[in-house]
């Protein structure tokens, strides 16, 4: 009999008839813990979404997992500790995104600097005042500040410096010889990129070291009047630091596709500003994305399910435990 995969929630179709080639398949839309536990009793698989949260008690629970998939990049909703201690190889889709969610920050950043959304607005109600777009900024010559320079940063820097922008990162993963090659002029740390550039953008996991890493201490190193941009992790960002910031001036403007707690509360200040542009955590989502993402995690996890080793694994030090597989 095939094994059973039980998919958190929608993907795209091809993903799915994917999966269908070696495998049962169950679309589910529990979104508890519990709810989930019971559905997965038989799995040998389950490929997560948002929710729920992937967990030790879940994981422990479901005797027959054999691999977790995460549809995305980011591996922050599961326990990841906790899967390579059950001996479970959790796959994901690194880069899957790259390209939407830089062109997104880009998006923001020139929506920003031009006002796009309050001019868009005001037209529209025949306010016809050129004279009072005295704010409008243009690129060119401006200084860009990347914080985390991967596959998306590296994709910001290379559409920023066709803009002709001077573009400045830190990374304390990637070697200054590398961020050269990716066209980003090396800054020593965090404090030396906020306190040159016109244009902070965001694009780090989150992490206990980059928790609330845009705060008041480092929103104070900022140059007056910087655009900030966040596409990576709402908690990266302390978001009533950045409200004060922005009603002060400190911060010129925002765009904001992540929140600390999602869905954001209608009541937030942040979606009363002018100033803030946002949307709901969708830089990543994509017709393109949607699709090759799904391909990319559902194959992973049938290499896992036929005893081979996955290109991509969210948790390396659990394979040499599993000494059956390939």
């Amino acid at each position: 009999m095939k094994p059973l995969v039980i998919v958190a929630g929608p993907i795209h179709q091809d993903g799915i008839k994917q999966l269908e080639s070696e495998a049962r398949v169950i679309v589910s839309s529990e979104e508890t813990e519990a709810g989930m536990s019971k559905v997965a009793q038989e799995a040998s698989g389950i490929l997560f979404r948002a929710k729920p949260l992937c967990t030790r008690s879940l994981m422990s629970a479901l005797r027959q997992l054999k691999v977790v998939g995460r549809h995305g990049v980011g591996l922050d909703t599961i326990d990841l500790p906790a899967a390579t201690e059950l001996g479970i190889p959790v796959v994901h889709a690194p880069g899957s995104n790259s390209n939407s969610v830089a062109e997104h920050a880009i998006m923001l950043m020139l929506a920003l600097a031009k006002q796009a959304v309050v001019v868009d607005r005001r037209t529209r109600l025949a306010d016809w005042g050129k004279n009072r777009w005295q704010g409008l900024l243009e690129m060119n010559g401006k200084t860009l500040g990347i914080i985390g320079v991967g596959n998306i940063g590296r994709r910001v820097a290379k559409t920023a410096g066709a803009l002709g922008m001077r573009v400045i990162g830190y990374d304390k993963y990637v070697p200054a010889e590398e961020l050269r090659n990716r066209g980003v002029e090396a800054m020593p740390d965090l404090v030396s990129v906020l306190r040159q550039a016109d244009v902070v953008t965001c694009h780090t996991p989150h992490t206990k070291e980059t928790h609330h890493m845009i705060n008041a201490d480092t929103i104070a190193q900022m140059k007056p009047g910087v655009i900030f941009i966040n596409t990576s992790r709402g908690k990266v960002q302390d978001e009533e630091a950045l409200r004060v910031a922005l009603e002060t001036g400190k911060i010129r403007a925002a765009g904001i596709d992540v929140f600390e707690e999602e869905p954001v509360s209608s009541d937030s200040r942040l979606l009363q500003l002018d100033n803030v542009i946002v949307s709901p955590h969708i830089a990543g989502v994509t017709e393109e994305t949607t699709r090759g993402t799904a391909l990319q995690v559902t194959a992973e996890m049938l290499r896992v399910l036929r005893g081979e080793k996955p290109q991509v694994l969210g948790n390396p030090d659990v394979w040499p435990k599993l000494g059956h597989l390939k």
